[in-house]
């Protein structure tokens, strides 16, 4: 048996994670793949919220078949290292919707890696992501769009959207698209922030202690991630262990 080399950081998908955490797990699990049959519809949600100091990898290869569609939700909040990675292949006018968050603090290093191919004619896709970072933590997204040649009309997008609550902390955005078609629609965009001061000083003016109002802000500020999940079971998971982290943040 053929044991894969460690990964370093002259690894292009590895440029800013914690390599010494993951030599501890290494080899990693082989990859969890999950089939769309055609015209169907799939829902998949993950919490990667490992105990501290240890390290976690989920892989995921996703095959999406002609007229099938398969959501994803993520929240990446726990572990010294914390890494999750999609690799998607979609048929004809068939959809992957991502929808994640990383929310991370002390020296956490928390990614989410994605390559998504359209390989055929009319398939769409979206991946929005939200980071909050404080402390000395690392955040990052690495994102690629492939379209073939023979994926005409294609339409496909990415907005990642990071917030540091320590100018100690690390946010990575890397979006990145190779378009073979000439007939697509595909847009990304990346922006790094902090917490509005004028809206923090207005809550406090109200008599809102500082930390509620950074919770709050903090809070509609990811909030839009998980509004479409359709279990509402699901959905009380993900916003309780995203509100948890929030508060340990702050």
């Amino acid at each position: 048996m053929t044991v894969l080399a460690l990964p370093t950081r002259k690894d292009e998908d590895w440029r800013y994670s914690d390599v010494e955490a993951v030599a501890a797990i290494w080899p990693t699990p082989a990859p969890m793949r999950i089939d769309v049959a055609e015209g169907d519809t799939a829902r998949h949600h993950l919490v990667q919220d490992a105990a501290d100091g240890t390290a976690a990898v989920h892989d995921y290869v996703i095959t999406i078949a002609d007229g099938a569609r398969c959501d994803f939700h993520v929240l990446n909040i726990g572990g010294k290292l914390g890494r999750v990675t999609f690799t998607v292949t979609l048929g004809s006018k068939a959809h992957f919707e991502l929808n994640g968050a990383i929310l991370g603090g002390g020296d956490q290093t928390l990614e989410i890696i994605t390559s998504v191919t359209h390989a055929k004619p009319d398939s769409t896709s979206g991946q929005t992501i939200r980071s909050i970072l404080g402390q000395r933590a690392t955040g990052s997204y690495l994102g690629s769009i492939n379209v073939a040649r023979d994926a005409q009309r294609t339409d496909a997008f990415q907005s990642i959207k990071a917030m540091l609550l320590d100018r100690t902390a690390t946010a990575n955005a890397k979006p990145e698209l190779e378009i073979f078609a000439d007939d697509v629609k595909c847009a990304h965009g990346a922006t790094v922030g902090e917490l509005d001061k004028t809206a923090l000083f207005y809550m406090a003016s109200r008599g809102m202690d500082p930390a509620t109002a950074k919770t709050l802000l903090l809070r509609s500020f990811v909030a839009g991630v998980f509004d479409d999940v359709a279990d509402e079971a699901v959905k009380d998971v993900l916003e309780a262990a995203a509100i948890a982290k929030l508060e340990a943040l702050v």
